[in-house]
Order: C-alpha cells, then sequence, then structure tokens
C-alpha cells in the first residue's frame, strides 16, 4: 500500500508543477498530464505495467461524469441562452454529420471498412470540454459574439451524442439492433437521460434548500452524491448517463443556492483531480511502441478533421444564423479532441471489437495532435481572425464568475439611546459610501427601504467600500441589458423586486454606491441582497 500511496503523491505533485509549466510555456497542461503517464507507463522511466482496459474505462468513465457535470455546472445559462440553438445544433447534428465525414474519409482514403470508419469517426465526434474551459479561462481568451458561450456548451454537451453513436453501433456490430431498435434506443437513451438528470438536480435544490443548518462540508458532499445519481440513475434506466449528468450541473450551475461559492471551490478541485488521474490513466495505457503503426493514418484522420471535416460541418450548421467567417474559423479550430473520445475508444477495445486496440492507438495520436496544434494555437489563431474582445471578460460565460469589488459588509448593533432609534432609516445620515444592506431583528432578516424605522437590539449590515467582507449574504447579479425597462431610468424610478435591494453597481471596474437618484446604465450589473435561497434572480431582459 505505502509504495501506491507513494506513486500517487508524486505523481500529483508532478501534474501541479506541470500546469505552472504549461501557464509559461502556453502547451495546454492536459497534454503535459498525458504525457507524466506515458513517462511512468511500461514503455516509460518508471515501467509501470497497466493494460486492463476494462479497469481504466471504470476508472475514466467516473472520472469523466465530475468533468462533465462541472462542465454544465460551469455554464452561464444567462449568457449561452442567445447562442444555444447553434450550440445544440453542433453538438447534436455536428457529431453525426462529423462522424460521418470522417467514416467516408476512412473508407475511400485510408482504405477502411465503412463500419471501423463510422466507429472511428463517432468515437472523435465529439470536442473536448476539459481542454476548450483550460485553455478559455487559463488564456482569458475574450471571444467576440458570445463565442465563448457556444463553445461552451457545445463541447459540453455533445459528449452524449458522441457516446450514443458509439453504443449504437457497437450493438449493431453484434447484428442486435435493426432500424426500428436504434430509433427506440435514440429516444430511451435521451428521454431517460435527460428527465432523471434533470429530476435529480430539482431534488438536490429542495433538499439544499431545507437543510440549510447543515455543516457545508456535508452539502457538498451531498451534491457529489445527486452528481453520481445523476449519471447512475439514466444509466440503471438504459438512458445516456452522460447527458443526465451534464443537464443536472446545468440546473444546478444556475440556481441559487447556499453556500454556492463554497461548491465551486469543491468541484472545481475534484474536476482537476478527475482531469488528472483521466489523463494520467490514459497516458499509462498506451504503448509508445504502438504508436508509429498508428500515426500516420491518425495524421490524416486529424488533418482531415482539421482543415475540412469541422469547417465545413460549422459552416453548414452555421450559415443560418450568419455567423461571421472569422466565428466560423474560430469555432472550427476549437474543435479539440480529448479525453472523451479516448474514453469512447476504450470502450471499443472492452467490446472486443476487431481492431479495437488499433483504433485506440489512432485516436490516441488525433488526441495528441489536437490538443498540442490547435490548443496551442487556438489564442494565435482567434487573434489573427480578429476575434478577440478586449471589451469583455470571459469569466462573465462562466456561472462562478464574480468580480473581485472592494466591499466591505460590517455588522453593528444599534443600543437603546443611540441617535438613530426611533428614525425613519430615511432621515438617518449614513457614513459616505455606504448603505445599509439588511437589518436582522428579533431573528429575522428585514431587507430595509426608506420607511423602515430602526429599533433597540437592530443588527445592522452595512456595505461599504473595503477589501474583503466579513458576512456571507445572498446576494445575486443582474445585468442591466439595453432593451431593458431599467436602462436610463434612475434606481427610484425602476421596477425592481420589493423584496430585493440593490446593494452596489458594477459599473465596468468601477464600484458605485446606490442611491435612489443613482441613472441605470447599459452593462451595469446591480448586486442585490434579499429574497430566498434557490431563486433565480429576475431576468432583466
Amino acid at each position: 500500500m505505502t509504495p501506491i500511496l507513494l506513486t500517487i503523491s508524486a505523481v500529483l505533485i508532478l501534474c501541479v508543477l506541470c500546469s505552472r509549466l504549461s501557464n509559461r510555456m502556453g502547451i495546454p497542461m492536459l497534454l503535459l498530464f498525458l504525457g507524466v503517464g506515458m513517462l511512468f507507463g511500461s514503455d516509460g522511466l518508471f515501467r509501470i505495467n497497466f493494460d486492463d482496459f476494462a479497469f481504466a474505462e471504470q476508472i475514466c468513465s467516473v472520472c469523466l461524469l465530475f468533468i462533465m457535470f462541472y462542465g454544465g455546472f460551469g455554464t452561464k445559462w444567462s449568457a449561452a441562452r442567445p447562442v444555444a440553438p447553434q450550440a445544440v445544433l453542433l453538438s447534436t447534428a455536428g457529431v453525426v454529420l462529423t462522424a460521418g465525414m470522417t467514416g467516408a474519409f476512412c473508407h475511400y482514403a485510408l482504405g477502411m471498412e465503412w463500419w471501423y470508419g463510422l466507429l472511428l469517426g463517432s468515437v472523435l465526434g465529439s470536442t473536448d470540454a476539459a481542454s476548450v474551459f483550460s485553455i478559455l479561462r487559463g488564456r482569458q481568451l475574450n471571444l467576440k459574439y458570445n463565442t465563448a458561450s457556444l463553445l461552451e456548451v457545445e463541447s459540453g454537451s455533445n459528449d452524449p451524442c458522441a457516446y450514443l453513436l458509439t453504443s449504437l453501433l457497437l450493438t449493431a456490430l453484434e447484428g442486435q439492433v435493426g432500424p426500428a431498435q436504434v430509433l427506440l434506443t435514440l429516444v430511451r437513451q435521451l428521454v431517460l437521460g435527460a428527465v432523471p438528470g434533470i429530476l435529480t438536480a430539482m431534488g438536490l435544490l429542495w433538499l439544499l434548500d431545507r437543510l440549510q443548518e447543515v455543516g457545508t462540508g456535508f452539502r457538498q458532499v451531498l451534491v457529489l452524491a445527486g452528481a453520481v445519481l445523476a449519471y447512475a440513475l439514466p444509466a440503471a434506466l438504459g438512458g445516456n448517463g452522460y447527458l443526465g449528468v451534464y443537464l443536472a450541473g446545468l440546473w444546478l450551475g444556475n440556481a441559487r443556492f447556499q453556500d454556492k461559492r463554497a461548491m465551486v471551490t469543491f468541484f472545481d478541485g475534484l474536476t482537476s483531480l478527475a482531469q488528472v488521474f483521466t489523463f494520467f490513466v490514459l497516458g499509462l495505457l498506451c504503448f509508445p511502441r504502438q504508436l508509429p503503426g498508428a500515426f500516420f493514418p491518425a495524421l490524416g484522420v486529424g488533418i482531415f478533421l482539421t482543415f475540412v471535416g469541422r469547417p465545413a460541418v460549422v459552416a453548414l450548421l452555421l450559415a443560418p444564423f450568419r455567423a461571421s467567417l472569422g466565428q466560423v474559423l474560430t469555432v472550427a479550430w476549437a474543435g479539440l479532441r480529448g479525453a472523451a473520445s479516448i474514453v469512447f475508444a476504450i470502450t471499443v477495445v472492452v467490446a472486443d471489437t476487431p481492431g479495437g486496440e488499433q483504433l485506440f492507438n489512432m485516436v490516441f495520436c488525433v488526441v495528441l495532435l489536437s490538443i498540442l496544434f490547435q490548443g496551442s494555437l487556438l489564442p494565435w489563431v482567434a487573434r489573427r481572425l480578429e476575434m478577440i474582445d478586449d471589451k469583455e471578460n470571459v469569466l462573465r460565460t462562466f456561472s462562478d464568475y464574480s468580480d473581485q469589488a472592494d466591499v466591505r459588509f460590517l455588522r453593528y448593533r444599534l443600543a437603546a439611546g443611540h441617535p438613530w432609534t426611533g428614525n425613519a432609516l430615511r432621515t438617518v445620515i449614513l457614513p459616505p459610501d455606504t448603505i445599509l444592506a439588511m437589518v436582522e431583528r428579533r431573528g429575522q432578516a428585514l431587507v430595509p427601504s426608506g420607511d423602515t424605522v430602526l429599533e433597540p437590539g437592530d443588527e445592522l449590515v452595512l456595505a461599504s467600500l473595503g477589501r474583503e467582507g466579513e458576512r456571507s449574504l445572498p446576494l445575486r447579479e443582474v445585468e442591466v441589458r439595453p432593451s431593458s425597462d431599467w436602462c436610463g431610468k434612475t434606481l427610484a424610478q425602476a421596477d425592481t423586486p420589493r423584496e430585493l435591494l440593490v446593494i452596489l453597481i458594477k459599473r465596468g471596474e468601477k464600484v458605485v454606491i446606490p442611491r435612489g437618484s443613482t441613472l441605470l446604465q447599459a452593462g451595469d450589473v446591480l448586486v442585490m441582497a434579499g429574497g430566498r435561497f434557490g431563486k433565480p434572480a429576475p431576468d432583466n431582459s
């Protein structure tokens, strides 16, 4: 046991050091994780003999479900909604068309049998969410026309479709499925994947709202269990577990609930660990001496996907939306292949498919080339295509986004005889750049208004400019859009919800302490306090 623990700790430390090297050199860190796995593998320096594909599939499937859950959890739906139709088309029809075109290329150009080429195309049909998210976040890649959100939703949601195609082809090869069975399987996978996943997320929100007294650590365990359930329940019913867990993450990530910030930190660490294990195990499973035989076919497939297949599919599906040439080419170049494709290739090997190990080696080479060249050059390609938006922040497209506003929350107990007692709030003179955010009276939280009369014993929660928050409050953000009824009105004139109080306004890089006379502008982000957890912020569209 001790040697195993020492090896695990050494691998994790080495992977963390590799992430720092990635930031300095601009090489995608997931590629370095693969390299660490190959370094420890049977053909590497440490020669760990590992060739158990079935065990590797189980490990990677568990890791992949957490990666997909966090992919949905981290996607900000309000930012993604304008490009959701394009993203859904790319993640469904795009996967099918990519698999078909790749299969045709493999058959006519490389001489593979049709079924083998289509199976290879299905395995490579999805793009890698972990790689896309890593590059967008790590390189602060701010893209025009909501392209970052488009890539996030597409890469996070296309794995279920690729897995479905792969499963259908494997079943067809066994002679157990006809056209009617294919349609039935497709409907069952989608319905029994989506519905249990969403119901699991709704049930989790219901529990979280009623277990607010439970410690943060146990609430994180509860959500962790929910993520596993959102995958396992659909899979047990014959549905698509990857679809279920992604939708559960998307639903939860865009809801309001207590300790959400702690959940983000927890799942960010867990997903990082899952990525390390997935890519390390995949690298460990690879035998570099077998790769030369698969390299040239893989190179041909990779070049076709990068320069022909993916661009053609993206151009075709985005044409009805009148996407610019720059956006089409950026989305096409960002079609990175990654861990999911290798995991699906392992599934092919475990199914005892003829030529399965050769397919695995080809997929491994394609993924290496994709992450190395496409991933490394994505920022450069975006700049050359003039798709970089210097006025936008890519982190706004993630549900855990929060500007680091210099705001401090202070608590103050109002003693008997204080000059403020017995006075309406409108007559109280507060310190400069300070607002009364909340009043706690006899255990009840009150959102104050100008008519609120302060009483002895009230605990006042004041918001002022500072460096850090001293009290965690249920806050929510609402962006003022140009078409909003609030735009151009003063805060007093805006029809904001009565149960919510605007405690500050983020205006560009400035923080504005609001007053009734504050004029709301397009692009303002209103930070509100009050209301119940679990309820979404008002949609100010």
